[in-house]
């Protein structure tokens, strides 16, 4: 049995922010995270750039920031200009789960095909993952099967994007299930007490925020958080583990999009394909991919059902075919010489990078410097005012020369679109709410300070100061700090300094999807990603 102290449980909830935990505790309305508070350490936690999911969850895994860990997007972009999901693989620095053993994880993003935590380990991946009856759902194979047993329903994700006002009730029962699938795991894993590491993740607040931002229905579902926590706050004590309580990001309600695509094209640096031969015809008679899908959805055929039933070929010779707003496939690559790919990554589309390339090399600071200038100064025609947050990528990235040229955030109350639409700054429409940078972060547990405030944290400051509470040394490729005042004066993790371990790192890319055809990886061709 480990001693007290020895092993970390971190409880992930994707999307929860920290101005509404603060109040609710105020409130009185959140008993655990309460004592959450009162016994253990607590601030902000400062989200990645962009605040996205798969940017986020592996620097809390690994501590280090996206020019180290390799992973911009949900989706990679190649040379080609194709795409396809980024998964476990295609990260470069060694996660906690494979710095601790045994480790239990589950449901954290960006971790399919499940493995890579030793013979004792044990692995439910998560987001990104086709579905339950996917090989490499779980590690070892016998979890997924027992998983499919004992918890029929369980689903890996909810797809919140197509649940239009008429169906919010429909929306809201899916939403329930989804959530007591994952609860019954949780529970299901705690029944293992051989672990030194136990990850897992509720994805359910950001699916319910992306929605639905009405603060009473959240808070309605804060209190089932918070019933989880309670259990987990019993569960440590019982094993004597440090809990970590984290979020990737923020969240907070929005209600304009900006398609970024479409400033670009207005500002003539990126054209969009012309309507000539079959896609003119069916541009004449409004034939797009958007109406084709919505046509065949009331039918009963979704996007899935599609690209599940379809050849590939098909697929994609549809897409390049029928017109649409589709950032990869209705623009003229070859007369482009900047695009965003994904949730805020602008890339020049130079001549070294991609095979269709438009910019010569020795251009690329002069188109860069162009992009910057268009998207610093795009503003709403209804306000006059800012849209967007601009980065330069190599200032953010400075360590991998493939980053993002340039990185995008909306400002309060905007979202950022990759799509093709016919103007630049529009209402928000299907969705309600989106990331915002400040997360969450608490610790309890035996060597933490009760009623410390930890200030100026980072998502990649998570697993150094896990790793050195345990006595660990930190990777050397981590580029987040030890959060020493979590920790109780005079403790062992507070007077011993922290050490240092080249852990290595992989340079290599993968570029298989994890499974043979990947949902999401021909997904792409009807503009679902």
């Amino acid at each position: 049995m480990t001693a007290d102290g020895e092993r970390a449980f971190v409880l992930g909830l994707d999307g929860v922010p920290w101005r509404l935990i603060d109040s609710w505790i105020d409130d009185g309305e959140l008993p655990a995270f309460a004592e959450l508070v009162a016994e253990g350490a607590s601030g902000p936690l400062r989200s990645s750039t962009p605040a996205n999911t798969p940017v986020a969850w592996p620097s809390i895994a690994t501590g280090a920031w996206p020019d180290r860990h390799g992973i911009y997007e949900f989706v990679k972009l190649g040379a080609d200009h194709g795409q396809r999901p980024y998964n476990r693989e295609d990260i470069r620095q060694p996660p906690l789960w494979d710095l601790l053993s045994p480790s239990v994880v589950a449901n954290v993003p960006m971790t399919y095909p499940a493995g890579g935590v030793g013979e004792d380990g044990a692995m439910v991946a998560g987001m990104m993952t086709p579905s339950p009856d996917s090989d490499g759902f779980a590690y070892p194979p016998e979890l997924g099967a027992a998983i499919r047993e004992e918890i029929p329903d369980y689903r890996v994700g909810l797809k919140w994007h197509r649940y239009g006002d008429d169906r919010r009730e429909e929306f809201r029962e899916e939403f329930e299930t989804l959530f007591a699938g994952r609860r019954e795991l949780l529970r299901s894993l705690m029944e293992r007490e051989a672990w030194r590491l136990f990850f897992f993740v509720f994805t359910a607040p950001d699916r319910l925020q992306h929605l639905i931002w009405d603060e009473d229905v959240i808070l309605d579902h804060y209190r089932e958080l918070d019933a989880v926590l309670a259990e987990v706050m019993a569960y440590c004590d019982r094993l004597g583990a440090t809990l970590y309580v984290v979020s990737d990001h923020g969240f907070g309600p929005v209600s304009r999009v900006v398609n970024v695509n479409r400033a670009l094209a207005d500002a003539g640096l990126l054209t969009p394909k012309e309507a000539t031969g079959v896609r003119a015809a069916l541009s004449r008679t409004g034939v797009t991919k958007s109406r084709v899908l919505d046509a065949l959805s009331r039918v009963g055929v979704d996007d899935e059902t599609l690209v599940e039933r379809l050849p590939a070929s098909v697929v994609d010779g549809v897409a390049r075919t029928v017109p649409g707003d589709h950032a990869l496939y209705d623009v003229e690559a070859e007369r482009t010489s900047a695009f965003l790919h994904g949730l805020g990554s602008v890339y020049v589309n130079d001549t070294a990078r991609f095979d269709r390339g438009a910019v010569d090399p020795s251009d690329v600071d002069r188109v860069k410097a162009e992009v910057m200038r268009t998207l610093s100064a795009l503003t709403d025609p209804e306000t006059g005012e800012r849209v967007l947050t601009v980065h330069d990528g190599d200032e953010l990235n400075p360590e991998d020369e493939f980053a993002p040229d340039v990185v995008v955030e909306g400002v309060t109350g905007y979202h950022v679109k990759p799509g093709l639409a016919e103007e630049t700054v529009v209402d928000a429409d299907g969705i309600a709410g989106y990331h915002r940078p400040e997360g969450v972060f608490f610790a309890r547990g035996p060597s933490i300070a009760s009623g410390a405030t930890v200030e100026g944290a980072s998502v990649v400051d998570v697993a150094p100061t896990l790793l050195h509470a345990l006595g660990e040394p930190v990777p050397a490729a981590a580029q987040g700090r030890v959060l020493m005042e979590a920790f109780e004066p005079g403790s062992a993790p507070a007077t011993r300094e922290v050490s240092r371990v080249d852990r290595g790192a992989s340079d290599t890319p993968t570029d298989a999807p994890g499974s043979e055809e990947a949902v999401e990886e021909r997904l792409r061709g009807l503009g679902y990603l």
